[in-house]
């Protein structure tokens, strides 16, 4: 029987182990910093709760564009940047803040677009002679403008078009600073073109007029990359369960996962981790 005198240090006792459990708890959460796309596309929603049922390790997502998703890491406020603009996350390691890259996954970019197409682009598969024409018809474009992977790859694709974006946008052209599923709403509600990666596309609800007008073209290949923040340069850096979460996205089972993750029967993204 317990005295009524011992209900005082049992329950110190027990809020000491709760507060003991929690903390550990917390050491098992990591933050990884990454796109729009992977988590408006829903893959995290798919992904991570499969992760942490193998591991025990939580994550708590950032989801911003590529340079800010990479601009936190540099900060040491992530411990894992996942993310797709290759030339950026090169100089993210180059830089220090990373010690390895490795690739994760594919998918690709579409140039979206309102059905009646008045830039007539639907009869191309080439980006860049898309591109031109939109400008040549001053059709109404969205740009995401946040130093994205997606916004990169937009800039890359107006100056491989031979086209100075600066020099020649005006009212047509919006640059709106907000994420892919923004753009995509304001493209849906403007009957603008735009150019968005397929997974976000495809969990879209809201596509209005909207349809893949442009596809299919090499330039339009969209790879992703993960890294571990160097703890080196921040020890508050979770680097034994930041890199549990690295080494199982390129493991058999965490690429088998990504491809497994599909809407409408159709895959978003294709593994191709050490490829």
């Amino acid at each position: 029987m317990i005295r009524l005198s011992c209900f005082p240090a049992l329950l110190a006792a027990i809020a000491v182990l709760a507060l003991g459990g929690d903390a550990t708890a917390q050491q098992r959460t990591i933050t990884v910093a990454s796109t729009t796309s992977t988590e408006q596309s829903g893959l995290f929603t798919f992904l991570l709760p499969r992760f942490t049922a193998a591991s025990g390790i939580a994550v708590k997502v950032v989801a911003v564009g590529t340079g800010q998703a990479l601009d936190i890491g540099r900060r040491g406020d992530a411990d894992v940047v996942f993310v797709h603009d290759k030339p950026a996350e090169e100089t993210f390691l180059a830089e220090g803040y990373a010690v390895r890259r490795f690739d994760v996954m594919y998918n690709d970019f579409v140039v979206i677009g309102p059905k009646r197409d008045p830039a007539h682009i639907a009869d191309t598969e080439d980006v860049l002679a898309a591109f031109r024409r939109i400008a040549e018809a001053q059709a109404p474009f969205i740009s995401r403008g946040d130093r994205s992977g997606t916004h990169a790859a937009e800039l890359r694709t107006w100056k491989d078009a031979g086209l100075d974006i600066d020099a020649i946008k005006g009212a047509w052209y919006r640059d709106i600073g907000q994420g892919m599923g923004p753009a995509l709403n304001m493209a849906a509600a403007t009957s603008a073109y735009l150019l968005s990666d397929r997974g976000t596309w495809l969990s879209f609800r809201n596509k209005g007029d909207l349809s893949i007008l442009v596809q299919g073209d090499r330039r339009l290949f969209n790879q992703y990359g993960v890294m571990l923040v160097n703890p080196m340069k921040h020890p508050q850096v979770h680097a034994a369960d930041g890199q549990a979460f690295v080494d199982w996205l390129i493991s058999e089972d965490g690429q088998a996962t990504i491809a497994a993750y599909r809407i409408g029967g159709e895959q978003l993204f294709f593994p191709n981790a050490g490829q």
